[in-house]
């Protein structure tokens, strides 16, 4: 709807990269090799082997400066570019993730992935000091970020190294993501309004609950992630806030054969507590953590934003927009 280049035209690169092969980077090397000693310490049987002749064919992760080739990926890619994304969905690529979900004993079908369609959705925001902090709207955890600035939006801040300023917001946040973990889930099924949760009055009523003392609220237990976030903009002021990820690391550490594909585990976010907002349901889209976020005043565009890191997302968030907005 937006993009000018023909859909083959924009996977090239990602094709070349897979098929040619990059350096790997110190970064990305660390993390690999943290995540080959998990597999091969906790990944036991047939099912993962998938995972270690996809990305450890060397019997190791790949050192920096590496160049590490995917023949496997730049051919799934090529067909993706092909069938305009046709196939993952409908066509060879289906048929492979549903041969190899159906071997293991896996729910996934290639009627799941028939039945998928992506959704436009209308963002969120709050205005936070003059400017409009957007995100996107539940089953996205952006919603956190906005209950806090809501929130913080009653406080004075005049250093950002002031103990007191370090509080407020580690106690927002608090707040704002225990809100997360209680009402956040797949937006038809969520029992409260997003706009009850960012309206004045609800921000006004838990800011009454931070005082010197610290809260403490129920504690999560946040993932390591494997996210990318990327923000970009042209000449023409066209802009993009754009977010990725397998969730853990290569995600659930099933490779279907042949084909370069890790399947994701966001699953993992669903609770088989049937009094909780993500519930295991068939169909339901669970709290998803990957939030990309866009800055605008007076309806003009100030910029793309976003963060890496799980769950913390949210409070990467807020830190951006304060050190944007109150301590520029």
């Amino acid at each position: 709807s937006f993009g000018r280049l023909p859909f083959k035209e924009v996977l090239k690169p990602a094709i070349n990269y897979a098929d040619k092969g990059y350096p790997v980077s110190a970064v990305v090397s660390n993390l690999w090799k943290l995540a080959y000693q998990r597999y091969k310490e906790n990944a036991q049987g047939e099912v993962f082997k998938y995972w270690f002749e996809t990305f450890a064919p060397w019997g190791r992760a790949p050192e920096p400066g590496e160049i590490w080739r995917l023949p496997d990926q730049a051919q799934t890619l090529q067909l993706i570019a092909d069938s305009k994304s046709k196939s993952f969905y409908k066509g060879k690529l289906a048929e492979k993730i549903d041969s190899f979900s159906s071997q293991y004993g896996g729910f996934l079908t290639k009627e799941d992935l028939a039945d998928f369609s992506p959704e436009w959705v209308t963002p969120i925001k709050v205005n936070y000091r003059g400017y409009d902090v957007w995100e996107i709207p539940p089953n996205g955890q952006g919603l956190v970020a906005l209950i806090a600035l809501n929130i913080l939006n009653g406080f004075e801040f005049t250093s950002k190294d002031d103990p007191e300023t370090y509080h407020k917001q580690i106690e927002v946040m608090k707040l704002a993501f225990s809100d997360g973990k209680k009402y956040i889930t797949d937006s038809k099924q969520m029992k409260i309004k997003v706009e009850d949760l960012l309206s004045l009055g609800y921000a006004e009523e838990r800011r009454k609950l931070i005082g010197e003392k610290a809260l403490t609220p129920y504690p999560g237990r946040p993932p390591k992630g494997g996210t990318v976030y990327l923000a970009t903009a042209d000449s023409e002021g066209n802009m993009v806030s754009y977010i990725q990820s397998n969730y853990m690391g290569f995600g659930s550490g099933l490779v279907v054969p042949g084909t370069g594909i890790s399947l994701q585990n966001r699953g993992s976010n669903f609770s088989l507590n049937p009094l909780d907002a993500n519930c295991l349901q068939p169909g339901k889209r669970t709290y998803h953590t990957i939030i990309p976020g866009f800055l605008t005043k007076g309806n003009e565009a100030v910029g793309p934003f976003g963060v890496m890191g799980g769950f913390m997302q949210p409070q990467g968030h807020v830190q951006v927009i304060m050190n944007t907005i109150d301590f520029k």
